[in-house]
């Protein structure tokens, strides 16, 4: 992938409500709707495997795992260098 760091992963609404609490730490809220900025991702499975990176208490950056049903993701889009997805104003 030229450029590209990853992948944003979106979710069906009720796939968010079920999830709650626990994923909107890592969520990236644009226009385009909540999401998963993934450095990797494995859908090879029941399970879609996403890496993120995140930061610990001292700041530095951590590889994250998550790990979600497959029936959960409505769309994978691949994302550019600049992370921002869609088709605004360059």
């Amino acid at each position: 992938m030229n450029g590209a760091v990853g992948y944003a992963v979106f979710f069906f609404p009720q796939a968010l409500e079920v999830l709650g609490d626990l994923i909107k730490p890592y969520l990236v809220e644009q226009p385009g709707g909540p999401h998963l900025l993934c450095s990797e991702i494995d859908t090879g499975g029941v399970f879609t495997e996403m890496t993120l990176t995140g930061k610990n208490a001292e700041g530095k950056d951590v590889q994250i795992e998550v790990m979600v049903p497959s029936t959960m993701i409505r769309m994978i889009v691949s994302a550019q260098s600049d992370a921002t997805i869609g088709f605004g104003k360059r």
